[in-house]
């Protein structure tokens, strides 16, 4: 592989740091990715504390000592990350690299600018780098899968939720009608926002119907909000079964003629015979095929 005119060769000590940052599938990238995860929950924890007045009139100073830890330790972690790549300008304009960045500027502001202290719960899109957890080998797979499976049922999805607020339109248009302002249905939009709520079973109830039709449709918009969480979850879950399931061709085996084998099987599940002997190159199937299965001897015929 040749390297571009205007890109440095890595160091091998620079391959190794970027093995250990970048390369999750190693043992080093593994240890270091639980590493940085645990800092983050951390580093989160952190900064919800603070937010208690209580426990930030008790512990400020602990508190704000470890943000520093973290914030350090962030810092060094980003530096090494830019050190490890041959285009570091690259991959501060990623998705990953803004949020790194992000994540440790907050506290550096509070410093150098008076009154940006609002600005330190930005720190909590610490969160979002748990996504780059997510390039562990172990969950890779399973996160393309449902990332395959909301990519395929996006339209399902999309008609779906189109359904669902033409009936809580209608519904609230209905309620206005039916209720009106002396049961707190003021208008169509605060009638639509009863729909809302009652259809997805939260239901504050701030507002409730008072006549008969009222309260009879209000046990049917409850009674369809069970379908609003079942839908949607029974659409993407069949999508990830079908995603995660293995891929099946309509082949039969020449020999047994059973069906149903996996697209990329080269022998019959069943009898262990050679799938598609006129596809194999060279013979190489056939012959390993006739290596795998007893043969039957020369001198012994049907009956």
């Amino acid at each position: 592989m040749q390297i571009a005119k205007n890109q440095p060769a890595q160091t091998a000590w620079q391959r190794r740091l970027h093995t250990i940052i970048f390369e999750a599938d190693t043992p080093a990238g593994k240890a270091f990715d639980i590493v940085l995860l645990i800092s983050i929950v951390a580093s989160v924890a952190v900064v919800m504390l603070d937010s208690v007045a209580e426990i930030h009139a008790r512990f400020g100073a602990q508190l704000a000592a470890l943000e520093w830890g973290f914030t350090i330790l962030f810092t060094v972690e980003y530096g090494l990350r830019l050190l490890s790549l041959r285009r570091p300008l690259a991959y501060m304009g990623t998705f990953f690299g803004i949020v790194d960045l992000l994540a440790i500027l907050p506290s550096y502001f509070s410093l150098l600018v008076p009154g940006t202290q609002y600005l330190l719960v930005v720190r909590v899109l610490r969160l979002l780098r748990i996504f780059r957890i997510l390039k562990l080998a172990e969950y890779l797979h399973e996160g393309q899968t449902l990332g395959r499976a909301l990519l395929a049922t996006r339209r399902k999805i999309s008609v779906f939720l189109l359904t669902v607020v033409t009936v809580v339109i209608v519904v609230g248009a209905v309620m206005y009608v039916v209720e009106g302002p002396a049961s707190g249905f003021t208008s169509i939009p605060t009638s639509i926002y009863w729909a809302v709520v009652t259809l997805t079973t939260v239901g504050y109830g701030d507002i409730a119907p008072q006549t008969p039709i009222g309260k009879a449709l209000a046990v049917v918009v409850m009674l369809l909000g069970y379908g609003i969480i079942a839908v949607p979850t029974g659409i993407v879950t069949l999508e990830m079964s079908r995603a995660s399931a293995p891929t099946v061709n309509t082949q039969a085996c020449p020999n047994c003629g059973v069906g149903g084998h996996d697209s990329d099987a080269r022998y019959c599940k069943r009898c262990g015979h050679v799938l598609n002997p006129s596809g194999c190159r060279s013979g190489q199937y056939i012959a390993a095929a006739s290596t795998a299965l007893p043969m039957r001897p020369s001198g012994m015929g049907a009956a």
